[in-house]
């Protein structure tokens, strides 16, 4: 009997064990005051600081609606907490015409880089980004080069290496969803039921993503947020 339960463990699959979830969010609740961003639940954004406190995230018919205000100086960021070292994030999205949706993986603790950015996946109704932020963009003597200017071939080609785009071609206005999963230095990305795309960069293995961000440069609705972690 030892030596069958032995084998029937074995054959299990092994991953289905480590999958914990971290947090989840349907949205389903409404602000305690009507046209006062109050999304609860444990999000914030950066509203206070980058759009003089006018309101740019709405909880509507239980999803959320996010819409970068005229008077903003950056796009909307809403941030949550969420540690883990690999994990999965799944949601729901919609988009419209030109609008995009990123979902951004930040460790605030980390130095090297400019607002522990580490990695994004950047979707559209056209493609699909999968980025590198950590040695790449965000990198604090990386970014520095770029605000100086410096187009050097050898700068533009190791920031080319640490992204990868994917075409496309979603439905505007209707939802959709995305899966996210990290396991090292890999990020893998389905969106509906179309094949799955990643893409591999050393940034990505960060020990600690401490945090996800959904970025919005103008509008996006969002839905059923499900974070978990498989370490």
């Amino acid at each position: 009997m030892k030596r069958l339960l032995i084998f029937l463990t074995l054959s299990l699959p092994l991953c289905a064990d480590f999958i914990i979830p971290v947090f989840s969010d349907d949205f389903s609740r409404d602000e305690a005051t009507p046209g006062k961003e109050d999304i609860g639940n444990g999000w914030t954004s950066n509203s206070a600081w980058r759009a003089k406190g006018h309101q740019q995230v709405d909880l509507i018919d239980g999803y959320m609606h996010v819409t970068k205000h005229a008077e903003a100086d950056h796009g909307v960021a809403i941030f949550h907490a969420a540690e883990f070292q690999d994990g999965i994030v799944q949601l729901k999205f919609r988009l419209g015409e030109g609008d995009d949706l990123g979902v951004d993986f930040v460790d605030r603790e980390l130095k090297t880089v400019h607002a522990g950015h580490l990695c994004i996946v950047r979707v559209t109704n056209k493609s699909v980004t999968l980025t590198d932020s950590k040695t790449g963009g965000m990198d604090n003597e990386i970014r520095a080069r770029r605000e100086k200017g410096d187009k050097s071939p050898e700068l533009a080609a190791l920031l080319k290496s640490k992204t990868k785009s994917f075409k496309l071609d979603l439905k505007p206005n209707e939802w959709h969803s995305m899966n996210i999963k990290i396991v090292g230095d890999q990020m893998t990305v389905r969106i509906d039921d179309l094949e799955a795309v990643s893409f591999s960069s050393e940034g990505i293995a960060h020990t600690t993503k401490r945090m996800i961000t959904l970025a919005v440069n103008k509008s996006a609705d969002v839905d059923d947020v499900k974070v978990s972690k498989l370490k």
